[in-house]
């Protein structure tokens, strides 16, 4: 059984979380369009023999919405603290940490910035931020054309999207799966509603990853700052599509990694669970 709460994470952010489970932690962070419902088959395997945290980000589902006020809002550092905060508040120190898409984006920065409160770090099918728009080039980027849309200055793009919304976040849960049935209706007017109502939130999550987020990697890589704590990735393969060695840009973050090629769609936590539990709790052993 999970508990339902919301907790205070900055002046103006509460995070909608639920929690389930007893034993050493793991935090579970969403990616997009989705909440924290996509961890539901994996989070209530964990939650046997571990205390399993799943937030929704700041920005999505039920957690607070704070307007743009600049970069920092939707920064992946500011979103980073909001879970080490999160974390503390629950009363743990140091914890595991998962995130699938965005919520990766997030769950790498928690480790860079804050690597003595992440124990394990999981990524699901990302890159890096800087790593992301290097390999993004020609016709090929075509792939990624809301990463462009959403990097532009506020007004239009938050008008375009919230002008088709559901067509727009149901766009990609219908190109981004291989096996429809894994997200039912209900889950995905679940999905719709919550991001139909975070228009503005979403795309400056996304603005930030064009800008802020990509100073603070580069920043890191010029300063030859890693990932320290043992890393396992979980990918389809992207890069012989697009030209890139997935494993090898992650290897130049990540030291001690452990890199598994996924054969399902981007939605993989809902796809192929018992894949992502497998590998968490492989993770959870080193």
């Amino acid at each position: 059984m999970f508990e339902e709460r919301k907790v205070r994470v900055d002046d103006d952010v509460e995070l909608f979380v639920r929690v389930s489970g007893s034993g050493n932690p793991i935090v579970l962070l969403h990616g997009f369009p989705q909440t924290h419902l996509m961890w539901r088959h994996v989070a209530a395997d964990l939650a046997r023999d571990h205390t399993v945290i799943c937030p929704d980000l700041r920005g999505y589902g039920a957690s607070d919405k704070p307007a743009e006020a600049g970069p920092d809002t939707y920064s992946k550092r500011t979103m980073a603290r909001d879970v080490v905060r999160l974390a503390a508040e629950l009363g743990f120190d140091r914890f595991a940490l998962a995130g699938h898409d965005r919520g990766a984006l997030v769950a790498i920065r928690a480790g860079l910035d804050h690597p003595q409160h992440v124990t394990h770090l999981a990524s699901l099918d990302v890159l890096p931020t800087l790593d992301m728009w290097d390999v993004m080039h020609g016709v090929s980027a075509a792939v990624g054309f809301h990463l462009y849309l959403m990097a532009q200055p506020p007004g239009l793009p938050e008008k375009m999207i919230a002008g088709a919304a559901d067509d727009f976040f149901g766009y990609f849960l219908d190109l981004w799966i291989q096996d429809p049935a894994a997200i039912p209706p209900d889950v995905r007017a679940a999905y719709l509603d919550a991001c139909r109502a975070a228009v503005p939130s979403i795309v400056a999550d996304y603005r930030a990853s064009a800008g802020i987020d990509v100073e603070h990697d580069r920043a890191d890589r010029d300063a030859g700052r890693v990932l320290g704590m043992p890393v396992t990735v979980l990918q389809q393969d992207w890069g012989s599509m697009l030209g890139f060695d997935a494993e090898a840009l992650w290897r130049a973050w990540a030291p001690d990694l452990e890199h598994l090629p996924v054969k399902c769609g981007h939605f993989m936590a809902e796809e192929a669970p018992e894949v992502v539990v497998g590998a968490l709790r492989g993770l959870l052993q080193r």
